[in-house]
């Protein structure tokens, strides 16, 4: 065999960026989440800003009482984002915990552990659109089961929408969420959203209700917000991108407002 080589210690140091990416976009996604991911490096991903990913643990089905268990693994899980680094926003991609939750013990939970940080969750995200978009009357579509939507529909309320209808699927497991075709969210769009909506609001990180948008948009002649898109599209304006991005819906094309 050859002699190994001498290693010789190059004592001349290369020069630096601030950051290997300008901006930093952390996502906190579920155990079980198979579309949250894939979503944000299509929408949000690029060569300036980084999406960097912690799954917390959760368990189906999707009930209010074990959407409320993933609380305590939020700061942990925000921990596990490029530790001791600050991030240009945090998402906590779950819709329906969010509303369980809350959006103000979510937010303390992750800056307990990144102070300072700007969380975004996909139902603030989903208001957030709405209101850039201009509407106040809208129809909801959730895959969840009644008991799981009912808070969904109060939160909007709460934020001063009119809910013109609201229609559930009654799933319990995100996992089959994950598998429903974005053509069958068309046709769902199409008949769920009432005469007198001004928007439609498709809920649930789970769904591949992104990529159903600008079909859904067709079918319905009406703009749509989805939760993972509103949540891509409010992270993208927190850093700073103002990128209209027609091919991901109507909402893609706005600013934030506030």
């Amino acid at each position: 065999m050859k002699p190994l080589p001498e290693i010789r210690l190059e004592t001349g140091r290369p020069t630096f960026d601030g950051r290997p990416l300008a901006k930093r976009v952390g996502l906190i996604a579920l155990a079980a989440d198979h579309t949250s991911e894939v979503d944000f490096r299509r929408m949000v991903a690029s060569e300036r800003i980084g999406v960097y990913v912690a799954r917390i643990p959760y368990a189906n089905p999707t009930t209010p009482e074990n959407l409320r268990k993933m609380q305590p693994s939020l700061s942990a899980g925000a921990a596990l984002i490029l530790p001791d680094e600050p991030l240009d926003a945090v998402c906590y991609s779950c819709t329906s915990a969010s509303v369980v939750i809350g959006d103000a013990e979510i937010e303390a939970a992750i800056q307990a552990a990144k102070p300072g940080v700007p969380v975004v969750t996909p139902p603030m995200a989903g208001v957030r659109g709405l209101n850039a978009l201009g509407v106040k009357r809208i129809s909801i579509l959730t895959p969840y089961t009644i008991e799981t939507s009912r808070p969904m529909a109060a939160y909007f309320a709460a934020h001063g929408f009119d809910i013109e209808s609201f229609t559930c699927l009654g799933f319990e497991d995100d996992r089959e969420m994950a598998r429903i075709k974005p053509s069958s969210l068309v046709e769902l769009a199409r008949k769920t959203t009432h005469a007198q909506a001004d928007a439609l609001f498709v809920s649930c990180t789970a769904l591949r209700a992104a990529l159903a948008v600008p079909g859904m948009e067709e079918a319905i002649g009406r703009p749509v917000v989805t939760s993972n898109q509103a949540s891509a599209w409010n992270c993208l304006r927190l850093c700073g991108d103002g990128t209209a991005h027609p091919e991901f819906g109507r909402l893609m094309t706005k600013r934030l407002t506030e």
